[in-house]
């Protein structure tokens, strides 16, 4: 794998010198961009909306309207805005993993320890599982910050970026329903399903089938087939009652098993 950042967890006054890799990769199919006619590849270019000339990446530069005038910023502004946040992921403090809302988790990424950090990268893993906790951390990546847990596994720390307060929309806004309505007996049945379905979670038994089923119709046009067009069947609903629709899926459950 291939790094994509390059610094040091500081760890109070311990400093560890890692390295970052991107721990996911996406499952989608790669598609190309075509020209309906002739299928020639659409090529997305830089332009330059005066000139209308490409522009090459070596003369693109970064910039902030700042009062009607662009200010031009270098790599070496980036890193004077804040030198130890671009270099040093900095744990401010510790907390368990689930007083942190999924909601606010983006991207994981492996953390591997340079030679010289081998020692403190292991006792650092291992203080953390014993007390159960994650460390949250701020650092710099790619001109931006990023607040992050440090999360311990039995081999590997994981570093998850995790999104500020202000990054998360209000839900207030949304028109929702209230409990007031639900009835005790379907409140019972609507659990009562929901434990039937309960089972220890397994990530490997949840697959991408849209893709695998994709690259199937792919196969085919490739030999000149023509899939056929599917059509969603709707079956609607006998009954309006709710405690009947979740009796009947606990019997199809039962029936299933």
């Amino acid at each position: 794998m291939r790094s994509i950042w390059t610094g040091a967890i500081g760890f109070g006054l311990v400093n560890i010198p890692v390295k970052l890799y991107s721990a996911t990769e996406t499952s989608t199919l790669d598609l190309d961009m075509l020209d309906k006619k002739d299928h020639s590849h659409i090529r997305l270019m830089r332009v330059n909306e005066h000139s209308g000339k490409e522009v090459s990446w070596e003369n693109i530069v970064k910039a902030y309207k700042y009062k009607d005038e662009y200010v031009v910023l270098s790599d070496e502004d980036f890193e004077a805005a804040s030198v130890e946040k671009s270099k040093v992921i900095t744990i401010s403090g510790f907390a368990g993993e689930d007083e942190i809302d999924s909601i606010y988790f983006e991207t994981p990424y492996y953390v591997e320890p340079e030679e010289s950090g081998v020692k403190a990268y292991a006792l650092l893993r291992e203080a953390l599982l014993k007390t159960e906790k994650v460390g949250i951390a701020t650092f710099v990546m790619r001109s931006r910050e990023n607040l992050a847990i440090l999360r311990p596994t039995n081999s590997v720390i994981i570093l998850n970026k995790i999104r500020f307060a202000e990054e998360i929309k209000d839900a207030s806004a949304l028109d929702l329903p209230s409990k007031t309505g639900i009835k005790k007996d379907e409140l019972e049945m609507a659990v009562s399903l929901i434990n039937q379905l309960s089972e220890k979670f397994d990530i490997s038994a949840y697959k991408d089938t849209y893709t695998d089923s994709l690259l199937k119709i792919i196969a085919a046009k490739a030999k000149g087939a023509k899939p056929k067009k599917p059509h969603l069947k709707v079956v609607p609903t006998q009954s309006t009652d709710l405690v009947a629709q979740l009796r009947a899926s606990l019997n199809a459950r039962k029936k299933a098993s």
